[in-house]
């Protein structure tokens, strides 16, 4: 099984980020596994205005980041009364991409988790305008919490492309809902035979095709799930636009969790600043799970 430990759970102290921390520790909890919280300190330097005076500055990101610390320190301390769970509280100061991926890599960090909104989320960094950078350097599956809720996920969706690596989608479900009922999603996408049409193309030669791929994909996944099955694993297979089938697959079946597998040739990059990711990311309204 796909290991996700230890967890690293960046905290900007919103409500959303608190979200994130009790989704973190939960999943710590259930797979006994160590749990990183991080808080980032931004420079005075990377706000709008004039430069401040280099003491000034150096005084300011300290007496944050000694704040920030005190309260990371204290939530620390309740999540470890609350979950009996080991919590170690790290601060740093920089631009939270950077920090929060070079924290990810030095820790050796199994899975990051971060709330869907909040100043300086990590959702902000995914789909902003400093979202390559941190891509770049990520190493680790992402989990996105949107859930109001924390309770252990009862329902998944891990849906799957086919591409190399994307069925880690399912081990790492797995890891990080045991005991949920899980449905590994594929999903023909319709464009190409959209495409196809607008070029001409036979009708029928477009049908044949679409349930040739269909089929095989079928039978590709219970291949798969004869090896990972425990019990709770189903499949489904169908020919939409992805982004929308997945969320309303995701909807009707009432899951709390998508994981999404790699997408394309170029991994994560591509499943998170393409449409597929970053439609489901902005649509779904259960936790996202974006894996390598």
């Amino acid at each position: 099984m796909q290991a996700v430990a230890p967890i690293l759970v960046a905290t900007d102290f919103s409500d959303a980020a608190g979200r994130a921390v009790q989704r973190g520790a939960l999943i710590a909890k259930q797979l006994d596994a160590e749990m990183h919280l991080l808080h980032v300190v931004h420079p005075l330097e990377l706000y709008p205005g004039p430069d401040p005076a280099a003491d000034f500055q150096l005084g300011h990101e300290q007496a944050l980041q000694v704040a920030g610390k005190n309260r990371l320190d204290a939530l620390a301390a309740g999540l470890r009364k609350k979950f009996a769970i080991t919590v170690v509280a790290a601060t740093r100061i920089g631009r939270s991409h950077t920090e929060i991926a070079d924290y990810a890599v030095a820790i050796c960090s199994g899975l990051v988790v971060a709330g869907a909104r909040g100043e300086h989320t990590l959702l902000d960094l995914l789909i902003g305008s400093t979202s390559s950078r941190l891509l770049r350097l990520a190493t680790c599956p992402v989990l996105i919490v949107k859930n109001a809720e924390t309770e252990p996920y009862r329902s998944a969706i891990a849906a799957v492309d086919f591409s190399p690596g994307s069925i880690n989608a399912l081990e790492i479900a797995q890891a990080v809902a045991p005991g949920a009922q899980i449905e590994v999603l594929h999903v023909y996408d319709i464009e190409h035979d959209i495409r196809m049409r607008e070029a001409g193309m036979d009708e029928a030669f477009i049908l044949k095709r679409q349930a040739h791929f269909l089929t095989d994909a079928e039978k590709r996944l219970d291949n798969e799930l004869a090896r990972l099955n425990d019990g709770n694993i189903t499949r489904h297979v169908t020919a939409a636009y992805p982004a929308a089938a997945i969320c309303e697959r995701a909807e009707s079946r009432q899951a709390d969790l998508i994981v999404l597998g790699r997408h394309g040739k170029s991994g994560m990059q591509e499943l998170l600043l393409g449409s597929v990711g970053k439609d489901v990311v902005n649509a779904a309204e259960s936790d996202v799970l974006l894996c390598y």
